[in-house]
């Protein structure tokens, strides 16, 4: 008998250790720095894992720098086929590229697609027909109502309540989908929309609606100078409640004005935040798990990324935004704003 023979005789299990959401989430950031402000979480309630930064179509980003975004960590994506349409339509090939059947990082992305047509939940299939023609998909990953208001609230009532037909595997919005564009192992997994979300643009419905379970994702706008969302909203939120809605904000950078451009009255030599300082305010707040971004190029994905890995703004830091953000609305006047408050430039 060979000396070998006496080896003991080991089963190597054939299944891997099941991760979980926290080893993922920890295994995910380990490509950046530690920070007091991760650059992966979970969406809310939803089993999404989301990077904090989020890309929309606003800044008519080409499909080139769309693709160099997912490669440097992005990985939340968000596309309207109904209104701006032509802003979104220079990222579509990647999108089709990233999230198209057949894609084999399909679910490395989330998905975020909205439409602002709120009229009736018998419609909700002619937007999900437009968007699986443009990006050519197997499912959406959060499906938005956009724009909600009191103009349009009684006919979103309306549509939300459909909610379990749209979204999860086995709904009536799946079924039809399959008759159009044929059955997926992906489709029959996640069914045709794995979320829904809804779009505020008045944060009293947004507060409203914040523990509906029809409602999976909220999304309100929120800068520096337009901070209702503060009084409103986050407020109301447990940051560590494992059942709240999924939290994105939008318009960080500015409404009607430019609020990196600094406000008329700002003493010289103050602080003048970038944009990624602005999109640090909003995810410095309480639940913010995405801030959504209208980048224009790759350096404008580069400084964001960048900007976010610098942690959480400090309670002075915030202090002095308010303020600046009170300048812009006009708010306040220069000579009314406390000298103690005032940080230099940096």
């Amino acid at each position: 008998m060979k000396i070998t023979n006496l080896a003991p005789n080991i089963q190597i299990p054939d299944f891997q250790p099941q991760l979980t959401a926290a080893d993922e989430l920890a295994l995910a950031n380990s490509r950046f720095a530690q920070s007091d402000l991760p650059f992966y979480r979970k969406l809310g309630r939803t089993n999404l894992t989301v990077s904090c930064l989020g890309l929309g179509g606003g800044g008519h980003i080409s499909s080139e720098d769309t693709l160099y975004a997912f490669d440097q960590g992005i990985n939340y994506f968000f596309y309207s086929s109904d209104l701006h349409q032509y802003l979104y339509s220079s990222m579509r090939p990647a999108l089709r590229q990233l999230c198209g059947r057949g894609s084999s990082i399909r679910e490395k992305v989330v998905l975020a697609t909205v439409s602002y047509m709120i009229r009736t939940p018998d419609t909700v299939f002619t937007y999900l027909f437009d968007q699986f023609i443009d990006l050519g998909i197997d499912y959406i990953d959060v499906f938005f109502w956009g724009w909600i208001d009191e103009h349009n609230h009684p006919a979103f009532e309306k549509c939300i309540s459909a909610s379990d037909d749209i979204r999860g595997p086995g709904s009536v919005c799946q079924r039809q989908i399959e008759r159009v564009f044929g059955v997926s192992e992906k489709l029959k997994k996640m069914g045709v929309v794995r979320y829904i979300g809804a779009s505020f643009h008045d944060h009293d419905l947004a507060k409203q609606w914040l523990n509906s379970p029809l409602l999976d994702v909220v999304m309100v706008r929120h800068n520096v100078a337009h901070r209702t969302a503060q009084r409103k909203v986050f407020p109301h939120l447990d940051a560590n409640d494992p059942h709240r809605p999924g939290i994105v904000t939008f318009k960080s950078a500015g409404m009607l004005s430019a609020l990196w451009q600094p406000p008329v009255g700002l003493p010289a030599g103050c602080w003048q935040p970038s944009v990624p300082d602005l999109y640090r305010y909003s995810l410095s707040q309480n639940s913010v798990d995405v801030a959504l971004a209208g980048w224009q190029t790759r350096e404008h994905v580069d400084a964001a990324i960048q900007g976010v890995q610098k942690g959480k703004l400090t309670p002075e830091e915030i202090n002095y935004l308010n303020l600046y953000g009170d300048l812009h609305r006009n708010r306040i006047k220069p000579h009314e704003i406390p000298t103690e408050s005032l940080l230099v430039s940096r």
